[in-house]
């Protein structure tokens, strides 16, 4: 596997805002590289919980449960994709996404890699998802 090469970096720098984020992570839908900040990963998982709604809502309406399943397969590797970038911002492989089947210590530290900032400036997986503008780093008091 190749080491990260700055040209495949995201279009946008900074943190994202719903519709960016959805965007990018629709697009990028099976864009394992790179990074992606805690704004792009929680506004993703958000859309994620809007349609599953809409589609529950939907569902039980017509009385059969196909747009909860065309919905679910849709998004399976856009969100899969953007967690495992999300995991890289954190500098964590991807495939520490298995560490979720660990009843209740995988899923809690996962949560927390996902709620904690990526690591500043580039990681082995890219440059900061934020950007060097100042986006996310602490303000002195």
């Amino acid at each position: 596997m190749s080491q990260y090469n700055p040209s495949m970096a995201g279009p946008m720098q900074g943190p994202r805002t719903f519709t960016s984020a959805i965007s990018i992570c629709l697009s990028q839908y099976v864009g394992f590289r790179g990074r992606a900040p805690r704004s792009e990963y929680w506004y993703f998982v958000l859309f994620n919980l809007i349609v599953s709604i809409v589609a529950a809502i939907i569902d039980a309406v017509i009385g059969h449960p196909i747009f909860a399943i065309i919905s679910g397969l849709g998004l399976f590797l856009p969100n899969l994709a953007v967690f495992i970038r999300r995991l890289h911002d954190t500098d964590h492989s991807g495939w520490w996404w298995w560490f979720l089947l660990v009843p209740i210590i995988g899923f809690i530290m996962i949560l927390i890699w996902m709620c904690s900032r990526g690591t500043p400036g580039p990681n082995r997986y890219g440059s900061d998802a934020l950007g060097a503008s100042g986006w996310g780093q602490a303000r002195a008091a």
